[in-house]
């Protein structure tokens, strides 16, 4: 069971957090958006000063071992700001978690503790251009002698620009997908920037090309023909944090639009003694206290070391869907202003829209339920946590 850390401990390291989230990092929300780059030499800095970087990182590798749900609250504060730095935040953490599960002794000795305190980082490379996932892929990795040689091509490879490590996921037989930890530097291994995306400002979704990439066979990450569990297992917890992040966005649109529609006034009255802007925060609302719930529930079992396999695709579907009903209602809320740079509403909605995107869109979603369901999978009774008598 993940215990985290003591409640005095907790409080510090998040209310250090969430200083530096409002104070140093949302006041460069109009800088990235303008430029399109997030000022590393601003934002990396802040980052590590505060503990960002090894927040799920365990203890004895150097970072502060958060549970998961105590992870939770961070990550969505982290999601009311610019897009760009969540997605730093957000992948950073996910892989470093990642490897503390799945990697050996002497792979998370030589990343984690470089991670933990932001000198290191370690990227997912699972998406190709040409591909689908799992089984579709087309990179390879063959053995040869004490090395391994890659061939072929990933894209929209999040936080490409800076990941000292890559976790690559690519086929060592015909019917065998295994995950191997590739270098910055490898030799034949080279990264390429991608066009700027929608929302989420700044952060990068690279292409990365392997010609003959020699790799040693150490970076093997479990056994030939595990990258299929290991990529199930990191998505699972990935999903929920996409989850929190749509949390956060749609906490961040809700009290927006609450505070302008007390501001706003029409016809001699605030638009918020208008029934039909209630409604719509109404239901903005019911949508947050939805998913907070929710989100409790699987960060409880995650901790408890239970597996989530429906929950986590169910509650990422509906942080998507959520946060996407969220933010519509506040740009109605706010009008034709809410469609400028004046308010944060613009870019929320923007933002949000990767959520979609990000550990699988829609469809995979409700196929992973499905197959669960189907299966025979039961949902814990949540009451059954609950005092009894």
């Amino acid at each position: 069971m993940t215990v985290g850390l003591p409640p005095n401990e907790y409080a510090k390291l998040r209310d250090s957090v969430f200083t530096t989230i409002w104070n140093e990092l949302d006041p460069l929300e109009h800088q990235i958006e303008d430029t399109e780059k997030i000022p590393y030499d601003v934002v990396m800095p802040a980052l590590k000063a505060c503990g960002a970087f090894g927040l799920i990182v365990p203890r004895e590798y150097g970072g502060a071992g958060l549970s998961i749900a105590q992870y939770l609250p961070i990550l969505a504060e982290f999601a009311k700001i610019q897009g760009g730095i969540r997605t730093i935040v957000h992948v950073h953490n996910s892989f470093a978690h990642a490897l503390s599960e799945i990697g050996n002794d002497e792979q998370k000795q030589e990343i984690l503790p470089g991670a933990a305190v932001g000198e290191k980082s370690l990227a997912f490379a699972l998406t190709e251009p040409g591909n689908g996932t799992g089984m579709d892929l087309s990179t390879t990795a063959r053995r040869d002698g004490d090395d391994y040689i890659i061939n072929g091509r990933k894209w929209l490879i999040t936080n490409s620009d800076f990941a000292s490590h890559f976790l690559v996921l690519a086929k060592t037989a015909d019917k065998e997908v295994s995950a191997i930890i590739v270098p910055r530097d490898t030799p034949g291994f080279t990264i390429t920037r991608l066009p700027e995306t929608m929302g989420c400002k700044g952060a990068e979704h690279g292409e990365l090309v392997f010609t003959d990439a020699r790799v040693p066979a150490g970076g093997l990450v479990g056994a030939e023909g595990d990258g299929i569990a290991h990529l199930e297992r990191a998505l699972e917890i990935s999903r929920v944090f996409i989850a929190a992040s749509s949390l956060g966005t749609a906490t961040r649109a809700l009290d927006l639009s609450l505070r302008y529609a007390k501001e706003r006034v029409t016809f001699g009255k605030p638009i918020a003694e208008r029934q039909a802007i209630q409604r719509y925060l109404a239901e903005m609302a019911a949508d947050v206290y939805a998913l907070r719930g929710m989100l409790a529930d699987v960060a409880v079992k995650w901790d408890r070391e239970r597996r989530i396999p429906a929950e986590s695709s169910l509650i990422k579907q509906f942080g998507l869907e959520a946060v996407g009903r969220v933010t519509d209602r506040a740009l109605l809320i706010h009008g034709g202003i809410g469609y400028t740079r004046m308010y944060p509403i613009e870019r929320l909605y923007r933002d949000a829209r990767l959520n979609w995107l990000e550990e699988g869109p829609p469809t995979i979603q409700y196929m992973v339920a499905a197959r669960e369901l189907l299966g025979g999978y039961v949902f814990d009774d949540a009451f059954d946590s609950l005092p009894q008598g």
